[in-house]
């Protein structure tokens, strides 16, 4: 397995390189029109949220308006064909997490799109995922949560954006570490599952503090635990996995934008160039904590090698029989 991971993350790079060389010819004036920026999730989401952020800082780094497009539905998968798709004029990116560009095009037999068509610009940042439930539902951490399911099979329902989604993938790595019985109920985007979580349709959901931030202020739901290494400062209290004894089912959903095959090497590094200066914005960095967001930021070949890390994850998970292509 370990050779087969090895070859797709090199068919990857050779991907990427195949694109530099047959990139269209670099535009005499960029921008010189609005950009569309498509998030492939419904608004209220963490990556509609972090998007529209910048959003508003390209548009005035740039002298051109920066549009957001949600284009939600299938773990992503919709809004990032839409990008696959359209012409390399720079006018089109897709800020996004690593589900639609990577699980939709690995674990979809029918994928409209494969791993290697986009071009990777900058990388945004990053954020542990958490597991938030009903205020009624029993257990009141991860650990409890997972003896409810055993002594309860086929009761405990856990929420995501989307088959397939990178909040599926948690849900099923939680299940590979622990044989609970957890239900996977998908959603069109993170807004709806919560919705769902808060009226007591289904027992739980896992999201980012980014999403989930107004609920948990106004204590509409509760915050089961961090599928991350360390506590995070913006809810000091809930306890890791780790701590609770749950190893090897870490989590994460990072954000980043990418543009579709062939975009031009000059228009790459524009973008790259404003958002590497938007996450210095004090403005920013207090946003990103507020959220629970580590910082990203670095050249477009760096958020490649981040990309190449999460395609051998996914193929680690396929291998270990967590995840099959549906």
């Amino acid at each position: 397995m370990r050779l087969a991971v090895v070859a797709i993350a090199s068919m990857f790079v050779i991907a990427g390189v195949a694109r530099d060389a047959q990139s269209q010819p670099a535009p005499a004036k960029y921008p010189s029109q609005v950009i569309r920026m498509v998030v492939p999730f419904t608004p209220g989401a963490s990556t509609d949220v972090t998007a529209r952020l910048f959003a508003q800082h390209l548009s005035a780094a740039l002298g051109q308006q920066v549009i957001i497009d949600n284009r939600g539905g299938a773990g992503g998968g919709i809004g990032a064909e839409l990008v696959a798709k359209a012409e390399p004029d720079g006018y089109t990116l897709l800020a996004s997490n690593q589900g639609p560009f990577l699980q939709t095009a690995l674990l979809r037999k029918d994928s409209p799109f494969a791993v290697g068509d986009f071009v990777p610009i900058a990388f945004i940042g990053y954020s542990p995922l958490i597991v938030v439930a009903n205020l009624k539902f029993p257990p009141n951490d991860v650990k409890e949560m997972v003896a409810y399911a055993k002594a309860h099979p086929g009761q405990v329902t856990l929420g995501s954006s989307g088959t397939n989604g990178n909040l599926h993938v948690a849900i099923e790595m939680l299940k590979a570490a622990t044989s609970a019985d957890f239900v996977h109920v998908p959603y069109r985007g993170t807004g709806p599952s919560l919705n769902d979580v808060v009226a007591g349709t289904i027992s739980g959901a896992f999201t980012t503090t980014v999403s989930a931030e107004g609920l948990i202020k106004s204590e509409k739901v509760k915050v089961l635990g961090v599928a991350g290494p360390k506590r995070m400062d913006v809810i000091p209290n809930v306890p890791t996995f780790r701590e609770q004894g749950i190893a090897d089912s870490d989590s994460e959903v990072w954000i980043g934008i990418v543009a579709p095959p062939k975009t031009p090497r000059n228009v790459v590094d524009i973008i790259n160039r404003e958002v590497n200066r938007t996450l210095e914005l004090p403005d920013t960095r207090e946003r990103f904590k507020q959220w629970g967001l580590e910082i990203g930021g670095g050249t477009p070949d760096a958020f490649q090698a981040v990309i190449q890390t999460e395609v051998e994850r996914i193929q680690k998970l396929i291998k270990s029989g967590a995840l099959t292509a549906q």
